[in-house]
């Protein structure tokens, strides 16, 4: 096991290399020593919240390229600790968290190759059970500071079964059967698939979600069973597995085989529990609990008989028997036809006289014995029917329940299919109207377009435009005159050790680099702020454009007027509003190129922002509960501002930090080798890495740090999905002549 210098070794290392910062390297670092110097444990440690590992809320944990942020403990033991986390990845691609849970394992259960061999076989194993009533568990990953493994499962909201009975103790039969069906099915779906058998049934091992969905969790001790050579022999089934209490009399027998018949004696001690509301004794000693009659609770008994072969086949056959009622066990099956009459019982009857003149006392005593076996025979064939009729009822609603599940399936396919056949039309369409538009473009040169009236607020010397539509009935967006020159694109580095130090990862202040200069060749036209709910509307109502998302323009989830920049709006969407909009005015419209873009938002200045190399929600809206390079906290307005409620930069445009992402022309690229130097989009890609999928946003949003608000920050997010974190901004070709002036 390493010693804590060895820990802080690597975590100097992680440092040093930028993947953690200052703060968190204290934080980790002393965790790791008040561990060293702690008192021995005591007998209950494993109970204690926190183990040698230091893990502590908001810690982050994880390689350099999949990092989780410790958000809640949810369970400590002493085989580790399950925490509730952030995907961190998943957080910085689509502007939410996603909240998972991590089982984290001490570093002494996998300090050998082989131990290790078995975690990663654990969560292969795991990811293959697909099914509604077993947690899923996603891949596994190991934390290089602490050398701890650990796998990243589904997060549930809810309880497990042991809080539950804590709270409730005793539970009736119905409620008992309704919570272990679903735990049945489960384990079914993993014999008849895999093979697997679990081998840890108990009341901890089951959760109830808030919606009342009941999960199966923790496969970790799992066996698998194979054939070889025409019989079943165990995989890895460990030899001691399982809860004293739950665990079959079998379970550490040597060369045991897994079967069904290890989880059913699970389950029948955990019913016993929850009618009884007492937990088993590891001795298997079980007494009758209130309420359960002899029927019933002769079949709980062969669930928890010593010998396998006496148990029910299956849990839900176990289930399916308790829910019958079936016939009592000292009640013998009759044989096929009469039996003899001096074979049955006499009920009711004297025996008949001695004296063998007594013939009338014989005859009635052998008919009373004839009508008893009747009675006896047809009150058999009743119990037989009443639980053969409950046994096809479990099955019909069982397969019920299946081909439903099966039919949900396949329209969720066949849905999820017509969504991406219909993104890939619209994207094909978005494309070719783009290409047109710019064959269009070629053939007929915009005319110059006369200046709009200088707005009394705009910066000295600013020159506005104002497309009008070609039927006089409105006009496009307010736009700028952005002058040609040249600057420096990318970030100093300087810049990035700050934004190293505020959290930023090494291989996302990668793609700010090298720092290089672009030389913008001609003049152009940028929209003043990003493209308004107002503007997007009257596209909408032209056009009868139809979202393709989960975000709604209309109502994104927060207030919003006309003069909020529009979110919900996909790369391809975007392209179809600059066709519609270039066909309405005459002029070429497109998305501003990223170096156009960055060249924009600079205007002129060489610092973090184009205001200086300092921030707060006075001057852009953004997460305000973080700040940059040690500046104030401020507001966090949860969701858009008004596109001119703050100040434009020294060129006129608002905006271009904060409140929403901004859609530009370009592919996504790693870094910028390779990249044009003209200022034209960069959409090659193939042997440089470029992503077409995938498409540049730039500018930072409402939901974001302001470390995200840098003018040279590069995001990137699938061209098909909408956010309610992304809009756009318009950009426009000028005629020759056109837009003659001075930016001061």
């Amino acid at each position: 096991m390493q010693t804590a210098l060895d820990k802080i070794r690597e975590l100097r290392a992680l440092h040093d290399d930028g993947l953690l910062s200052g703060q968190e390297f204290e934080q980790r670092k002393n965790a790791i020593l008040d561990a060293a110097h702690a008192s021995p444990p005591v007998a209950n440690a494993s109970s204690l919240p926190g183990t040698e590992l230091g893990l502590m809320q908001g810690q982050q944990v994880g390689p350099a390229n999949r990092r989780y942020r410790l958000e809640r403990l949810i369970a400590p033991g002493g085989m580790g600790q399950v925490w509730q986390a952030t995907d961190l990845a998943t957080y910085a691609e689509l502007g939410h968290s996603a909240q998972v849970a991590l089982k984290i394992l001490s570093p002494e259960l996998t300090q050998s190759s082989g131990h290790a061999r078995l975690l990663v076989q654990e969560a292969t194993r795991a990811r293959r059970l697909a099914h509604e009533n077993i947690v899923r568990v996603y891949d596994w990953a190991q934390d290089p500071a602490t050398s701890s493994f650990f796998l990243i499962m589904e997060c549930l909201e809810g309880e497990d079964l042991g809080s539950l009975l804590a709270r409730e103790r005793a539970l009736p039969l119905a409620r008992v059967l309704a919570l272990l069906v679903p735990i049945g099915e489960a384990l079914d779906y993993a014999w008849d698939k895999h093979r697997l058998v679990h081998r840890d049934i108990k009341p901890a091992n089951v959760f109830v979600t808030k919606r009342g969905e009941v999960k199966l969790l923790d496969f970790g001790i799992a066996a698998r069973a194979r054939a070889q050579g025409g019989t079943w022999s165990s995989l890895e089934a460990p030899p001691r597995s399982g809860t004293p209490g739950y665990r079959a009399p079998e379970a550490g027998a040597p060369d045991s085989v897994p079967a069904p018949g290890l989880d059913v004696y699970s389950v029948a001690a955990m019913i016993h529990q929850m009618l009884s509301g007492r937990a088993p004794a590891a001795g298997g000693a079980f007494d009758r609990p209130d309420g359960l009659d002899e029927g019933k609770w002769a079949v709980l008994r062969g669930g928890l008989a010593h010998d396998p072969a006496e148990r029910p086949h299956s849990v839900l056959e176990l289930l399916s028997r308790l829910a019958a009622g079936p016939v009592p066990l000292d009640v013998a099956a009759p044989a096929a036809g009469p039996a003899p009459a001096e074979d049955l019982p006499i009920a009711n009857a004297e025996r008949p006289p001695a004296d063998e003149s007594d013939e009338q006392a014989r005859v009635q005593a052998a008919a009373e014995a004839r009508a008893a076996a009747v009675r006896l025979r047809r009150e058999q064939e009743k119990r037989e029917r009443v639980h053969t009729d409950a046994a096809r009822r479990v099955r019909r609603e069982a397969l019920r329940e299946q081909l439903a599940a099966r039919r949900a399936e396949e329209v969720a396919k066949a849905r999820q299919a017509q969504e991406e056949a219909q993104r890939k039309a619209l994207q094909a369409r978005a494309a070719a109207a783009y290409l047109a538009e710019q064959e269009r473009a070629r053939a007929h040169p915009p005319a110059p377009a006369e200046p709009a009236a200088l707005d009394a607020t705009a910066a000295p010397g600013l020159i506005l435009l104002r497309d009008r539509f070609q039927d006089g009935s409105g006009a496009g967006p307010e736009l700028v005159v952005i002058k040609a020159g040249r600057f420096q694109m990318g970030s100093p580095e300087h810049e990035r050790s700050i934004a190293m130090a505020a959290g930023a990862q090494k291989n996302w202040l990668a793609r700010e680099t090298p720092q290089h200069w672009v030389g913008i060749e001609r003049p152009f036209a940028l929209g003043r702020y990003p493209v308004t709910v107002g503007e997007w509307r009257v596209f909408v109502e032209a056009t009868g454009w139809q979202p393709d998302g989960d975000v709604n323009w209309a109502a994104p989830g927060f207030a919003q007027l006309e003069s909020h920049p529009v979110v919900g709006v996909s790369w391809g969407d975007a392209q179809l509003y600059l066709a519609w909009l270039s066909e309405r005015t005459g002029a070429r419209y497109r998305l501003p190129s990223e170096a156009e873009w960055e060249y924009a938002c600079r205007a002129g200045t060489r610092t973090a922002f184009s205001f200086g190399d300092a921030i707060d929600t006075s001057l852009a809206n953004y997460d305000g509960n973080f700040s940059w390079n040690g500046g104030a906290h401020g507001d966090y307005r949860r969701g858009t501002t008004p596109v001119t409620q703050f100040a434009a930069n020294p060129w006129g445009l608002h905006d271009m930090h904060g409140n929403v992402w901004e859609w530009v022309q370009d592919v996504m690229h790693d870094n910028y080798e390779g990249a044009p130097l003209d200022g034209s989009a960069w959409e090659a890609d193939g042997e440089r890495g470029g992503d077409r999928a995938r498409r540049i946003l730039r500018g930072g949003c409402w939901l974001y740090n302001p470390r995200y608000l840098r003018s040279a920050l590069r995001n990137a997010f699938s061209a098909v999905m909408s956010n309610d974190i992304v809009g756009f901004r318009v950009a426009r070709d000028l005629a020759d002549g056109e837009g003659n002036g001075n930016i001061s």
